[in-house]
């Protein structure tokens, strides 16, 4: 064994060795966590999913520039490596190289490895100009991206500088196949060195080269690079439809003692591997209505703080001395934090390794309420008017019909043999703006001869808003009583215009019995247009915005049924805003928003409006009454309510018929 070779072995056994200890403690710490992981079903699904976003990198290329870049560095370290593969064999055993493979498969191998080292290069210096002269705001600044930059700069010029004096040095049998390198070997014919000389040059850079690639092993665990071993995973591993509902607490489990999380350690082995794989790429950020509005909330920043506060908890993590970890509430996640989602779900919609921000929240959220009682003054009166009232305005629940009145609409109790029934909701119920959408609605029904029912005073809140703000066990006490009523009556299909209640009773009723076939008013209008039922005639000559609902859109994929009854009005003028379908900005009302006081930065609502404003539309149109509400306010401050009108669906639709 030659002295380099002794060298070479020394040097990969520790940094491979440290890697491997380092890689360990990670992954200890993941599986020490309290909290339940996902179930693993579905694996054919899982790995084609894996193969399209983690080899194809589609998730990272819906960011077109960005994508790019990142996708070339990608595939060209796949490729470069099995170059680099072929040096720590080839110094090893000096005959092992790949040339075995035969004359053109290498050739073409070799011409691969130099054209993916030229774009890697480029790539970086792309992502370079982008992070020190463009700044976009969601990279924000990071002394380990500077590292890895620097370190994947240097690998590939360490790369180029081996070849070009190597060609120089030893004139390859294959040198033909590397245009890139040959082109280097000609600017370093021009020092004049000897060929012993260039020989020993490019030795010395395949030596740089090879440090650089053991100090990539040693600084990978420590650094957002741990994204390369960790996203893999995550992608095989996330939820193959996203999740329309939240988990709920088994409160007759008298082995639980904990509801939600006051510590890193009581979220789920799911939960580290999500903090491991986060990128640091700010797209989160970019969407986030509550960050663009100058809140305290970073989807990206949580997620590095949670993983702080893991590493932080280290040792008691490792020693499963759960009693001794410190809150998960601490001075990066504050309560101004957790209370500021408005669980619009755009961070999940564009992170590029599927991390689930918005479940951490929910947990978070529990634990303050129902363990802590650490919530926002105003909601004490949310939760007592739906402990009391079963809404969360203080009306009376035997008002619940009275805004039906004088249009002849019965109760299930006294026709339950219905097409339908038509779930009013709160809002439909007490808000006097949304009453006129519930009267458009029925309207509408009536035209197009459905028989329906309401379930009038017996309706109650279906919970959603005690839910998001983390008051589970409110929620499932008017889950199941609503439940039953809707099971007493053998109920099978179900319409609302609120798309939290829409989300409510489809997908979240589920978990206690209550199976519906459940539409949006939106779907309901449209289905009723194809089946020509409803046949609008009337035109409105006006330009017309349309605002997508959250819970419709990204919580349900709910985007084209809005857009076609829009579509179908004579006359009007469809145009989007800058920012529609799962790209939308939130209105700032869900997550249990709607209760609660905008105190730091400017309000959200506000933002959407002016970006509605933009369009020039004299309408804009929404179909959720949260979002007519903040629509509404919004544009009183801007003091545009003489020219601009804030319609639902159901009313445009019923001008139009």
């Amino acid at each position: 064994m030659t002295w380099q070779t002794f060298l070479f072995l020394a040097v990969a056994g520790a940094a491979f060795g440290y890697s491997g200890y380092r890689f360990k403690i990670l992954y200890k710490m993941m599986v020490a966590q309290k909290g339940k992981g996902p179930k693993v079903d579905r694996i054919r699904e899982r790995v084609l999913t894996t193969i399209a976003n983690v080899l194809g990198q589609k998730a990272v290329l819906q960011k077109p520039a960005a994508g790019i870049m990142h996708a070339t560095i990608f595939w060209g370290f796949i490729v470069i490596t099995t170059g680099t593969l072929e040096q720590f064999v080839t110094t090893l055993y000096q005959p092992a190289h790949f040339e075995f493979i035969g004359e053109l498969p290498y050739k073409i191998l070799v011409f691969m490895q130099d054209i993916f080292t030229l774009a890697v290069l480029l790539a970086v210096g792309y992502a370079c100009y982008r992070r020190y002269v463009l700044r976009p705001q969601g990279l924000g600044k990071s002394r380990d991206a500077s590292i890895v930059l620097a370190l994947t700069g240097s690998l590939m010029v360490s790369i180029l500088l081996m070849n070009g004096f190597g060609i120089l040095g030893h004139s390859p049998w294959f040198q033909s196949a590397m245009p890139v390198s040959s082109q280097v070997a000609r600017f370093l014919s021009t020092f004049g060195f000897s060929s012993e000389t260039n020989s020993a040059f490019g030795t010395l850079f395949k030596w740089v080269h090879m440090l650089i690639v053991l100090s990539f092993a040693v600084y990978i665990p420590s650094s957002k690079h741990l994204h390369i071993v960790a996203a893999g995973p995550n992608t095989f591993l996330k939820k193959l439809e996203r999740a329309k509902g939240m988990k709920p607490i088994a409160f007759e489990d008298e082995t639980i003692t904990q509801y939600g999380v006051a510590k890193i350690t009581d979220l789920s082995w799911k939960d580290t591997l999500d903090y491991y794989s986060c990128t640091e790429c700010g797209r989160c950020q970019d969407l986030c209505p509550a960050w663009n509005t100058q809140k305290p909330l970073s989807p990206k920043l949580l997620i590095l703080d949670l993983k702080e506060n893991l590493y932080l908890n280290k040792e008691k993590t490792l020693a499963a001395k759960y009693d001794e970890v410190s809150h998960v509430i601490d001075e990066n996640v504050t309560e101004d934090v957790i209370w500021a989602c408005t669980s619009c779900r755009a961070c999940e919609i564009a992170c590029p390794v599927f991390i689930e921000h918005t479940d951490k929240i929910y947990d978070i959220r529990r634990n303050l309420v129902m363990m802590e009682s650490r919530f926002p003054a105003e909601v004490q009166t949310v939760f007592k008017n739906m402990e009391t009232n079963a809404t969360p305005w203080a009306f009376s629940s035997s008002d619940r019909a009275n805004w039906a009145e004088g249009l002849s609409v019965k109760t299930m109790a006294e026709d339950s043999q219905v097409d339908v029934l038509l779930w009013v909701g709160c809002a439909g119920s007490y808000d006097e703006r949304n009453k006129k959408v519930l009267k458009a609605f029925v309207n509408l029904l009536k035209k197009a001869e459905i028989k329906f029912s309401i379930l009038g005073k017996e309706e109650q809140c279906t919970g959603d808003p005690a839910r998001r703000i983390g008051n589970e066990y409110l929620y499932q006490t008017l889950a199941k009583a609503n439940i039953e009523t809707l099971n007493r009556y053998q109920v099978k299909k179900v319409v609302t215009a609120c798309p939290h209640c829409f989300n409510t009773i489809k997908n979240e009723y589920k978990d206690f019995g209550g199976n519906y076939e459940v539409f949006h008013h939106s779907q309901f209008i449209a289905k009723l247009l194809s089946e020509g039922k409803l046949k609008p005639s009337k035109g409105i000559d006006e330009t017309v915005t349309f605002h997508d609902s959250c819970y419709l859109g990204r919580w349900n994929g709910v985007y084209d049924q809005p857009r076609a009854v829009l579509g179908s009005i004579p006359s009007a003028r469809v145009v989007e805003m800058k920012n529609h379908h799962d790209q939308s900005m939130c209105c700032g009302a869900g997550g249990g928003r709607m209760w609660m006081e905008e105190k730091i930065g400017k309000r959200i609502n506000i933002t959407r409006t002016e970006q509605a404003l933009e369009t020039q539309a004299g309408i804009i149109a929404s179909s959720c009454p949260f979002c007519m509400t903040m629509m509404n306010d919004g544009v009183k401050a801007k003091e545009m309510q003489e020219k601009v009108k804030v319609m639902d669906i159901a009313e445009l639709m019923d001008q139009a018929t």
